[in-house]
């Protein structure tokens, strides 16, 4: 295992599946030149050039349209978002073309696309950028919705979404592109889509999470441990489709639930989740599910009101105590 940071492991998942496939390019603003404006494409235009790493106008609808007609025609196009706040700009063509052409076209098409860059909350850019936007992108049927936690799965379910015959949409939390940890040296690793990973062994609560909220659960998870309190921790990887078999077998387990993510709660991923446990599972609860959520507001700009809208370890802390009913 090589230790590397979240943007090095994406980069070699880039570098690697560019490297496989000549169908694979990558398309979006500063991608090329000025090697990504977090420098996931780092060293990839001189390796591959300018057909197959194309600098773009700031157009997010226009070069999204672009990388779903390429999809059509045969390609795989990786179309970074410089964050995925702009990705508002390109709507239209995720939505009304990318995820239902393969279903409108009575699957004459495919549209095996990526769309991945920045998700969520960064440090200090305000509300206009720092909005986690997996709960919009999950509302829409026909496209895969992928929010890794750690630099391993970054790369390997990346590489699994550049293969995908269907649109997937991979959100990188912002915050994380420095964070180092262990990748497998496997020749071709890649992890499946669609499959949630128990990151942590316990009896007493389930906690279910994504991205950077996987960390505040892991966190939360290693404080209680010394009060002899033994949390599960479920990451979900995928977020669409959604792994309710792992869900359903650790719910019952512990017979308690917490969710974690970052976004607002109303419509959340953990609302999403609260419903399909409390309708499968009811029987099994002996606490109602409980969220960790962002306040639900717009983010300030100034850093200390930005840590009161967040969600943290305590937070996490305190929903698992209020699920066993301690205080």
């Amino acid at each position: 295992m090589a230790t590397m940071t979240f943007r090095e492991a994406l980069n070699q998942a880039l570098d690697e599946e560019m490297a496989r496939d000549p169908k694979v390019f990558l398309m979006g603003e500063e991608v090329g030149q000025y090697q990504g404006a977090y420098k996931v494409s780092q060293g990839l235009l001189d390796k591959y050039g300018g057909d197959r790493v194309v600098d773009t106008p700031i157009t997010e609808l226009s070069f999204a349209g672009v990388g779903v007609g390429a999809a059509m025609v045969g390609l795989r196009p990786v179309i970074e978002m410089m964050t995925f706040n702009f990705a508002i700009l390109a709507l239209d063509q995720i939505y009304n073309n990318a995820a239902k052409m393969r279903l409108m076209s009575g699957g004459q098409y495919k549209v095996p696309i990526t769309f991945r860059g920045p998700n969520g909350p960064a440090h200090m850019l305000s509300a206009q950028h720092s909005q986690a936007t997996e709960s919009w992108f999950a509302n829409v049927p026909g496209l895969k919705v992928v929010s890794p936690a750690t630099p391993n799965d970054g790369k390997g379910l990346l590489k699994a979404a550049i293969r995908d015959d269907d649109p997937v949409i991979f959100l990188e939390a912002e915050l994380m592109y420095n964070m180092k940890g262990e990748v497998s040296d496997e020749a071709d690793y890649v992890l499946p889509l669609g499959k949630a990973h128990v990151a942590r062994e316990g009896k007493d609560v389930t906690v279910i999470t994504f991205s950077k909220g996987y960390h505040h659960a892991m966190g939360a998870a290693e404080a209680l441990a010394k009060d002899g309190v033994e949390v599960e921790v479920i990451d979900l990887r995928t977020i669409r489709p959604l792994d309710m078999e792992t869900i359903a077998r650790s719910v019952r387990k512990t017979h308690r639930v917490v969710t974690v993510e970052e976004g607002w709660p109303y419509g959340g991923i953990g609302a999403e989740l609260a419903y399909c446990i409390s309708h499968d599972l009811f029987d099994q609860l002996d606490a109602p599910v409980t969220r960790v959520t962002g306040l639900d507001v717009p983010m300030p700009y100034a850093e200390n009101l930005e840590h009161l809208v967040l969600p943290a370890p305590r937070d996490v802390i305190a929903a698992i105590n209020a699920v066993r009913y301690r205080s």
